[in-house]
């Protein structure tokens, strides 16, 4: 099957039910999206597809049919995405491990909701964060929408 991730076509063979997470992971060694807790709960295998944040680790990859982004693709080069810096600049990652699925589903958000409320914050950010930076994190999408506050 054919798969386009981080703007690269990828011919790959697996087993169509198999996990997008575990496509991503074991036969195309992309490492951003973790693995959390296996139900789409958690949030830390978080991807998009054509800009729309999918939890990988339930997704079989027969049902992959758009634009995937990790967090390896959504900066340019060396210059990071402006939620990425946001990230750094509010220190947000303690263990890291949650922080790429958060990156991605901030990007979702600030694509949608250019300026957002704490309501659409709350709303959009489901994914878990196991070290409690969730007001570092509302904040840090606030500086990316330019609304620092």
């Amino acid at each position: 099957m054919r798969l386009n991730v981080n703007g690269q076509n990828y011919e790959i063979d697996a087993d169509p039910q198999m996990p997008l997470l575990w496509v991503l992971r074991d036969l195309m060694n992309i490492k951003g999206p973790k693995f959390g807790c296996g139900v789409a709960a958690c949030g830390a295998c978080t991807v998009l597809m054509d800009g729309l944040p999918i939890r990988s680790c339930s997704y079989p990859v027969e049902q992959a049919s758009g634009r995937i982004t990790t967090i390896e693709g959504i900066s340019n080069g060396a210059t990071l995405h402006r939620v990425q810096e946001a990230w750094i600049e509010h220190n947000v990652p303690q263990c890291g491990y949650c922080q790429s699925g958060q990156i991605l589903a901030a990007v979702a958000l600030l694509d949608e909701v250019p300026q957002p409320t704490d309501a659409d914050i709350d709303t959009a950010m489901t994914n878990l964060c196991r070290c409690g930076t969730y007001p570092r994190i509302k904040a840090a999408i606030k500086a990316a929408a330019g609304m620092e506050s």
